[in-house]
């Protein structure tokens, strides 16, 4: 019943009607095919690069250590009585950490303040007693400097005991402690550390192809490589004068502040040093793709352009545009490390170039655009 209508419509239509309809049919179908797959031209916004100010860095690795970090070891040897931190405790300068055995000496030095308080009695005696004429003033300096003997020899001694005291010389948090109560210790003998965390030394490895970069004064940021944002910062202050032979680095340092004692004595870290600015050709992170490692950019270009790099566009099919279709270039590009939502770009795009900036996705090599105003 359709067929028949339709059939009915086309007798009794009126042949230049017919003529038009043909023509616009024909006009659509050779407009659909004059783009390659049959789809029109895509929007897209591009502009010429522009210079911006980029930060040149180099990114190395330090190894935090302590400004202040203190061995431990007692004065005098002895066993082990009582042990009173342990490792990870903060601790206050002058606070008792270590006890030793002090029983000999506590006897020794009760027998010597005896002694000590007896002479003094004997020499305030021979005093009066010279006065009076029953002793020589000669007996008398002999009391004294004995009673001033047993003073000294009783100081001596409490010396000794307190060196069976092991107290924190600085305030700072303990390390490891590697003894307990019954150990005999030899003194001197080192048996933990305290460290302060508050201010810390970056230890920077500077590759020797880049000493001539590094003066002092310079910023350093220690990253962590999850967080974007750096987790302390500070300036190099020390740089060696000469390169470790082995390693072939140049050692610099920074001190680095460290109030919240986040970071740690011997911790090593990711460290970029701030060596200055400079403007470059910019591009921003929407513009980039990358494919196996490699970042890429679009460009606008023309059919003349293509045929010089066509890769794997249809050239065959292009060449039925009409002239002057402008055309997306894909160019293989060198970048450093995004800033601000902007990458410097080091080699691969010239200044006369519109870099297409938004619009790309689906775009490949050779597409044909038409550029947003």
């Amino acid at each position: 019943m359709q067929v028949s209508m339709a059939k009915s419509l086309s007798l009794a239509m009126p042949s230049g009607l017919k003529l038009a309809m043909r023509a616009a049919v024909l006009a659509s179908v050779v407009s659909g095919c004059s783009q390659p797959g049959g789809r029109p031209p895509m929007g897209v916004k591009a502009e010429r690069p522009r210079q911006e100010a980029f930060v040149r860095s180099l990114d190395t690795v330090s190894t935090l250590e302590a400004t202040k970090e203190i061995e431990l070891a007692s004065q005098a040897g002895g066993r082990v009585q009582q042990v009173l931190v342990q490792g990870g405790n903060s601790v206050q300068a002058g606070q008792l950490l270590v006890v030793l055995d002090q029983t000999q000496l506590r006897a020794d030095v009760a027998a010597l303040r005896a002694a000590a308080e007896t002479d003094a009695l004997t020499y305030q005696r021979f005093k009066g007693l010279v006065s009076q004429g029953a002793a020589t003033a000669l007996q008398r300096d002999e009391v004294r400097a004995k009673a001033i003997g047993s003073q000294q020899a009783l100081r001596a001694k409490q010396a000794d005991l307190a060196y069976k005291d092991v107290r924190a010389p600085i305030s700072g948090v303990m390390g490891d402690v590697t003894i307990k109560p019954g150990d005999v210790v030899q003194a001197g003998t080192p048996f933990s550390r305290i460290i302060r965390n508050e201010q810390l030394q970056a230890r920077i490895d500077i590759p020797a192809n880049q000493a001539n970069a590094i003066t002092k004064g310079q910023r350093v940021q220690l990253l962590d490589g999850l967080n974007p944002r750096p987790l302390a910062e500070g300036r190099i202050n020390l740089i060696d004068p000469g390169v470790n032979n082995a390693s072939q680095t140049l050692l610099a340092k920074a001190t680095i502040a460290n109030p919240q004692g986040l970071l740690r004595n011997g911790q090593r870290l990711r460290t970029r040093v701030m060596l200055g600015a400079e403007r470059q050709w910019a591009v921003p992170f929407a513009a980039v793709t990358r494919s196996f490692g490699q970042s890429f950019i679009f460009v606008v270009g023309s059919l003349e352009d293509l045929e010089r790099d066509p890769g794997k566009a249809d050239l065959k099919a292009l060449r039925r545009l009409p002239k002057g279709t402008l055309l997306a270039l894909q160019k293989p590009v060198s970048l450093g490390p995004l800033q601000g939502g902007l990458y410097p770009v080091l080699s691969g795009l010239s200044s006369n170039e519109r870099v297409i900036l938004s619009g790309s996705m689906g775009v490949r090599h050779g597409s044909p655009i038409r550029l947003k105003p």
